[in-house]
């Protein structure tokens, strides 16, 4: 496993794959890998010749700078894991590397940027495209590969890479969960043994709709969901939003869409936890 922390390390060592004509496959990071991660790479790994993964905590996509400052951190234990995997490459460039100036570009990004994640987090997913846009400029991947947990900003790679009329198909990998059903995530370590426990209750809840569907009570959901969540202390739920699977769009009625997800955002404490489900009605 090569380990890069330049872009030119970096674009000079793909460029030889890619002029033997291998495949690669990207899996972009913010390190602190768990499962999740590893099984995007095991995918990329499958339908790739070589596989790179970057590791950046990127800073400008933090709204929270007390976030971004706690973000776990441990490259030690992630390029442990990644030998352990297989990986062919791993890119970790630090902040000089990745913003040798400010990126002020703007992204035609649509109503993704006024709903859910992005009402809550303005100016968040420029941020992200502006960052994913420069990795994919560096590592020129034939498939990059995002789990269904941030699926919003799913979406918004997938806009990204209509907008810059980019090659890169997008791949999109299910969600992986702790054994108590909680979406995997970097955060997650920083919940204490009793939070974590707790924090069931998120994908327990939404996980409810079909039993709402099936009862003809959709209108009531949100509602009851906000109440279950927030009944227990420890918890305060920011948003929770049914939404169509494909265009985003707010759902009023269910017999207009082919199928639905419900997409959730959690505090515990200072700690932020998203989760959603989708239903193919």
């Amino acid at each position: 496993m090569k380990i890069c922390k330049t872009i030119n390390e970096t674009t000079s060592l793909l460029s030889i794959f890619i002029n033997d004509g291998k495949k690669i496959g990207f899996v972009p990071t913010m390190g602190a890998l768990h499962k999740g991660h590893i099984s995007l790479i095991n995918i990329s790994k499958k339908q790739n010749d070589i596989t790179v993964v970057s590791i950046f905590v990127n800073p400008t996509q933090f709204n929270d700078k007390q976030d971004y400052i706690k973000y776990p951190r441990n490259s030690e234990k992630d390029l442990e894991m990644l030998s352990n995997t297989g990986c062919d490459l791993v890119f970790m460039p630090d902040d000089k590397e990745m913003y040798p100036e400010p990126d002020n570009r703007i992204f035609d990004l649509g109503n993704l940027e006024t709903i859910m994640e992005g009402k809550f987090r303005p100016g968040h997913f420029q941020c992200v495209a502006g960052i994913v846009s420069k990795l994919f400029d560096i590592i020129k991947p034939d498939k990059a590969y995002f789990g269904q947990k941030d699926f919003q900003q799913l979406s918004v790679i997938k806009r990204l890479v209509q907008i810059t009329n980019s090659k890169v198909q997008i791949i999109s990998c299910p969600i992986i969960r702790e054994e108590n059903g909680l979406a995997l995530s970097s955060r997650n370590l920083r919940l204490s043994v009793e939070e974590f426990k707790q924090a069931a209750i998120i994908y327990k809840t939404i996980n409810q709709l079909s039993t709402f569907l099936e009862n003809n009570k959709f209108c009531e959901f949100k509602t009851w969901a906000i109440k279950q969540i927030d009944k227990i202390s420890l918890f305060k739920t920011e948003y929770i939003e049914i939404v169509d699977t494909e265009t985003l769009g707010i759902v009023k009625d269910i017999k207009y869409h082919k199928s639905i997800t419900c997409c959730i955002a959690v505090y515990c404490g200072q700690i932020r936890l998203i989760d959603n489900i989708q239903i193919n009605l």
